[in-house]
């Protein structure tokens, strides 16, 4: 059964699983649907067309669904997709989609997005990614799985993070992240490798140097971009990490930050 605090306002048109619970004060508009096993705090705001996978914590003063921030934005129904097992802490706002941006915001699942951050509309996260506090993500970004964002860090508009990519905090990320790279600084260029988060994900001692041999060819070489991804495919074929490596620079729209 549903524990619902007496002081939450819920549309009667929203779906709501039997075993949520919502505490005081907590809005909850007619388009929304909470899964099996979701907890939302005091004060939080969900509303749009929005729906919040199982088990997903959403902590007090939280605000998801609203409409985004973009001039060209007249009303249109437009989606938030959020995943199950979701930690989402207190203050942290992510908006609804646009038409022209595909028309969903969407975060995966098992992310642990820390207080105070924003998350733009049409933005796409992946899953098992940690977003630290008072991170400004824009609108059409891109976060693949297991990236780390550190805290007060910027995501420019349509720039990409790659996976197990980690931003140092207070980086400004004009251009893309290439995957398992160290990127920071005030415009963020790399800094290296992130090797504890390729090792935490349990990557092979085969896969690991691979991915070491790839930045040196792509990065630290003197050889031009094309010539060192040609070198990559050539040395390094059969790596599935390396192939997704070269992917993700070959199909950069932004750029990458070296």
């Amino acid at each position: 059964m549903a524990r619902v605090h007496p002081s939450a306002v819920i549309d009667p048109a929203a779906k709501i699983a039997n075993d949520v619970d919502i505490g005081p004060f907590v809005v909850i508009g007619p388009d929304v649907e909470l899964a099996p096993g979701v907890e939302v705090r005091s004060h939080a705001i969900i509303t749009g067309l929005t729906k919040v996978g199982e088990n997903t914590k959403v902590f007090s003063n939280t605000i998801l669904g609203e409409q985004p921030q973009d001039k060209s934005f007249s009303g249109q129904e437009t989606q938030l997709i959020i995943g199950h097992a979701n930690v989402i802490r207190e203050n942290v706002v992510i908006h609804v989609g646009t038409p022209t941006g595909g028309g969903c915001t969407r975060v995966g699942d098992d992310n642990f997005i820390m207080n105070g951050a924003h998350v733009g509309h049409d933005t796409q996260i992946g899953s098992h990614v940690i977003v630290a506090s008072q991170t400004a993500i824009a609108g059409h970004v891109v976060i693949e799985d297991y990236a780390v964002l550190g805290a007060f860090c910027g995501v420019h508009q349509f720039a990409r993070v790659g996976e197990s990519a980690m931003v140092a905090g207070m980086a400004g990320v004009t251009k893309d992240a290439p995957p398992f790279s160290l990127v920071s600084g005030h415009r963020a260029r790399l800094s290296g490798i992130n090797s504890v988060g390729i090792r935490r994900r349990g990557f092979s001692p085969k896969s690991r140097k691979a991915i070491k041999r790839a930045f040196h060819l792509l990065f630290n070489s003197k050889l031009r971009l094309k010539p060192a991804i040609a070198r990559v495919r050539e040395e390094l074929q059969g790596v599935s990490e390396v192939a997704r490596l070269v992917d993700f620079i070959e199909n950069s729209q932004r750029g990458i930050s070296r």
